[in-house]
């Protein structure tokens, strides 16, 4: 076989790869937010395109409204937020929210696959998935996390720097065009810039590096969208949030996806449970997104060793 041969096939498979996904895409009608990604880096899905009820995020929320008061020890509701005077112990705050604990005023509900299978359904939404594997790849999308922001009223949020970051960004330089991570963050309120909206700096993803400071907040807008809504974004796009300045609270489930040569937040072969997996809308996608079957990291010896001949 001739090297001319060779090139021209791996060419051939690699257009088959692309015209699979292409046809994915045109298949549920996601072209216009295909182009928006491109552009923009990030991309707005309403419910009636995605396909998931909105009875299914009121279940969400009231769950995840339980969950809170479980873990934090008061009530939480949609119009007050905690019903008590909540703050972090120093030991506990996460790095670059606030030197204060007392200003930080939102927390991770983290593993959420692992607590209902409706969570496990919207991890591997179709459409969501769809646009997530158009950035990363079809055969080569993994889960990394799947968690929830819950947040309520403060003036500070992620203080003057809006958080903004690429969820990328502990991968080394230089990026290319691939994603290595993306994001999709689902709505189960509505967002508004005074209700603590997203903040992304649109075709930021294309500058392939970190957000510089302080000219970074000044190209920032809100993402507003209606509850139901889902955002997807690609791993280099530079993105945080506005402070909640109103009362009540906006809460969000963050499904994170990776490259698999990148590590995940979420050890998923090591410690989900494999009937779990199966028990959800698409097991055999569940199955892979977690990588249960990927070849690495190996435990134990996995390769074939030579014997000698008898």
């Amino acid at each position: 076989m001739s090297k001319q041969t060779t090139i021209t096939e791996s060419r051939g498979a690699s257009h088959s790869r692309h015209s699979s996904r292409s046809q994915v895409i045109a298949d549920l009608g996601l072209e216009q937010y295909v182009m928006q990604l491109e552009v923009d880096g990030l991309c707005v899905v309403p419910p009636e395109v995605h396909g998931v009820p909105i009875a299914v995020f009121d279940e969400m929320v009231e769950f995840l409204l339980k969950r809170s008061a479980s873990l934090v020890g008061c009530t939480f509701s949609l119009e007050r937020g905690p019903h008590a005077e909540v703050t972090f112990k120093s030991d506990q705050q996460r790095s670059g929210l606030a030197e204060d604990p007392s200003k930080i005023t939102q927390f991770l509900i983290q593993q959420l696959g692992s607590q209902h299978r409706m969570f496990r359904d919207l991890a591997v939404n179709p459409v969501a998935v769809a646009l997530i594997k158009h950035m990363i790849g079809s055969k080569v999308t993994r889960f990394s996390s799947n968690n929830s922001f819950v947040k309520w009223q403060g003036e500070f949020g992620y203080g003057p720097n809006l958080g903004l970051h690429a969820d990328q960004s502990a991968v080394p330089l230089p990026w290319g065009r691939t994603a290595l991570t993306a994001n999709t963050n689902w709505c189960l309120t509505d967002y508004t810039l005074e209700g603590g909206a997203f903040a992304y700096v649109p075709g930021s993803h294309r500058f392939a590096s970190r957000p510089t400071f302080p000219s970074a907040v000044a190209q920032a807008v809100p993402v507003e969208a209606a509850k139901g809504s889902v955002i997807v974004f690609h791993g280099a796009t530079w993105h945080g949030a506005y402070p909640r300045k109103i009362p009540g609270m906006r809460i969000s489930i963050a499904n994170y996806y990776r490259h698999m040569m990148v590590s995940s937040q979420e050890d998923y072969r090591n410690s989900f449970d494999r009937d779990l997996a199966k028990d959800c809308v698409n097991p055999e996608l569940f199955w892979a997104l977690c990588g249960f079957d990927d070849e690495f990291p190996y435990c134990e010896q996995s390769q074939p060793v030579p014997r000698i001949l008898d």
